[in-house]
């Protein structure tokens, strides 16, 4: 015979959990004349027993209905499912939990958060330790704080040597610059990169223009380039986000932003960018549409991964008309200005395999070329010229 202590110590349970096993009458406690509480060798091994259902994941009850009548094999069933259910749930977790410590892939995590919760997305990466531009870098080109770094420099490396960092043309910049019906004076471009664009609507009047872009090489080059030329003078850079630019309120009567917007978001964009424009100033953006509403699976695949939010034209001009701007007009890129980026991108790629092809980052580049010339007509940049009403 057990005291109760004595049990609570061979079966490594409290004597709480005890007594509420003896109110379940799982066990049955019988006391002595002396008032002492004592339990059986019986009673010891329906516990053991009990412990070992507990381990399959039954509840106390459930146990209690084994013990007292045949196996409920529909019971049984419906545990091991959720028990199968809860072990991929702790697998990810273990996986998840892996990867941010750096021993596992963490590309289709931030790929799942920034399609669930974008901006929160951001702002936590922001307090890992990564300032905004970073942060930016990550959602959309690298998807993995652990290869941050060495992903940035492979990527910087392939770009380096090219002129155009995105699809276009002179023609295209010229023609939507032809749809913004007043000459603008006070120009402001988002996103410049190397200034192919500036340099365009430079030369096309006589506005002072200033470019934006979060990478200071770029804007070097641009310096460089209207040195060159002479229109230094009309020209100013700022090194600052897109998401916060430094400006007062109607400080500009045309802002020019040529495949930018998708970094913060299209809708975003028309948004907070609105406040910079004079009423009656025009915006002019650019950002990648589909061309069909049937595409194929391949690209479907490819842009649901670097482009989620990629619109057919119908629904980018709704959005537009309900952020509050007027459509003077819009139209798409041409396969010439889609290779003009592509064309020298795809050499690029072929001229480091040797020395890269190991590299994450240039892995992801040939992959992008590879769709986006094989199914170029299922997709593409379309520009829109945009009035703030």
């Amino acid at each position: 015979m057990y005291r109760i202590s004595e049990l609570a110590t061979a079966v490594g349970l409290s004597r709480t959990a005890l007594l509420y096993y003896e109110k379940l009458k799982l066990i049955s406690g019988k006391r002595l004349d002396n008032g002492y509480r004592v339990y059986s060798d019986r009673d010891r091994q329906r516990i053991r027993l009990i412990q070992q259902l507990q381990a399959g994941g039954l509840t106390l009850k459930e146990c209690k209905a084994c013990l007292e009548a045949k196996i409920d094999r529909a019971l049984l069933e419906h545990r091991l499912q959720t028990l199968e259910h809860e072990i991929e749930q702790k697998q990810r977790s273990r996986e998840l939990l892996a990867a941010m410590l750096g021993e596992g892939d963490l590309k289709a995590w931030h790929e799942g958060l920034d399609k669930l919760a974008p901006d929160a997305h951001l702002e936590w990466l922001i307090k890992q330790g990564f300032d905004e531009k970073e942060a930016l870098r990550l959602k959309w080109l690298s998807r993995d704080m652990n290869e941050h770094e060495q992903y940035m420099a492979d990527f910087m490396k392939v770009f380096e040597t090219l002129e155009r960092w995105g699809p276009g043309s002179e023609q295209a910049t010229q023609k939507a610059l032809s749809l913004v019906p007043t000459t603008p004076k006070k120009l402001l471009e988002i996103g410049c990169g190397k200034g192919l664009a500036t340099q365009v609507l430079a030369e096309s009047g006589s506005a002072i223009i200033t470019a934006v872009d979060n990478e200071q090489s770029a804007l070097d080059r641009l310096n460089q380039r209207f040195e060159q030329l002479g229109l230094s003078s009309r020209l100013e850079t700022v090194c600052a986000s897109m998401t916060e630019l430094p400006f007062d309120e109607e400080s500009f009567d045309l802002i020019w932003a040529e495949g930018s917007a998708y970094i913060m978001g299209v809708e975003k964009a028309l948004s907070q960018w609105k406040p910079y424009l004079e009423t009656g100033g025009c915006l002019m953006i650019s950002d990648m549409v589909w061309h069909t509403s049937q595409p194929g699976s391949e690209s479907i695949e490819f842009w649901n991964q670097e482009y989620p939010d990629i619109q057919l034209v119908e629904t980018r001009l709704k959005q537009m008309q309900n952020a509050g701007y007027r459509v003077i007009g819009h139209f798409a890129l041409s396969q010439e200005a889609w290779m003009n980026y592509y064309g020298p991108l795809g050499e690029r790629v072929k001229e480091l395999q040797p020395e890269m092809s190991a590299s994450q980052a240039w892995k992801d580049i040939q992959r992008e070329v590879n769709v986006c010339t094989q199914f170029a007509e299922q997709f593409g940049y379309h520009m829109f010229v945009l009035e703030k009403i």
